[in-house]
């Protein structure tokens, strides 16, 4: 005996049009198609903002960096010396910029891994290159001798010091000389080889050797200048007594 098919119904006039089958679900009852595109499109979105606001961030932040530092110390980074010469750089900043009761100081010690000599010229051909110029300062550049080399610069309204020496590990003291600044222990990885590097930088209106003071000659002012008593007697009789 045959079997029968069902009856298909048949559309009618007024049934409308057939429905159209929703892709934001599957079969399961889970996201369809159209779902999972649309899902697709944002987490794409997503990542590529992240992208852009990292790499974006990093520029940003060395440059508010960059524009809120010391430009003085932007300059001394400029400095066309090899990374031997400038390790382990440590700066030390005090005073205002705009000269507010003190001018700013500027100080940046590193360590070289070559000898006072060879860094030495590498420091100068980079302050000459920078614009620098030597300074013969009209007091002693140091005032008092120094091991290493010392020398003193001047470009527009700074001064600059550049104290290259042995470490202190290898300096032999001597009677009568006191360094301006002490110097760390030792060199680069705690030996007595290489050199440290110290440069100091001030304004110019700040610095002593610029400063010209009044002479005292009596052959150019045309007077004797006042004298300057050092021993003050009232300090050194005894105070009255009464008889």
């Amino acid at each position: 005996m045959r079997g029968t098919r069902p009856a298909v119904p048949v559309k009618g006039a007024g049934d409308g049009p057939d429905p159209v089958p929703d892709e934001s679900l599957d079969r399961d009852g889970g996201p369809g198609p159209g779902e999972a595109r649309e899902q697709r499109t944002w987490r794409l979105v997503a990542l590529v903002v992240a992208s852009l606001i990292v790499l974006g961030a990093l520029p940003l932040y060395f440059g508010i960096r960059t524009a809120t530092r010391d430009p003085v110390l932007n300059s001394l980074d400029a400095l066309s010396v090899p990374a031997w010469a400038a390790e382990n750089a440590q700066d030390a900043v005090s005073g205002s910029r705009w000269c507010l009761v003190d001018c700013r100081f500027r100080e940046r010690t590193a360590q070289s891994l070559q000898g006072p000599d060879e860094t030495t010229q590498v420091y100068e051909a980079a302050l000459n290159e920078a614009g620098w110029r030597r300074w013969e300062a009209a007091k002693m550049c140091p005032e008092q001798p120094v091991p290493g080399h010392y020398t003193c610069w001047r470009r527009d309204e700074l001064t600059l010091d550049l104290w290259v020496r042995p470490p202190s590990c290898a300096q032999q003291p001597a009677d009568g000389v006191t360094p301006p600044a002490t110097p760390p222990p030792a060199g680069p990885g705690g030996t007595c080889d290489g050199s440290v590097v110290s440069v100091k930088v001030r304004n110019a209106i700040d610095d002593d050797r610029v400063r010209s003071g009044p002479s005292t000659d009596p052959s150019l002012t045309g007077e004797d200048p006042d004298p300057v008593f050092t021993d003050d007697p009232l300090l050194d009789d005894p105070a009255p007594t009464t008889s």
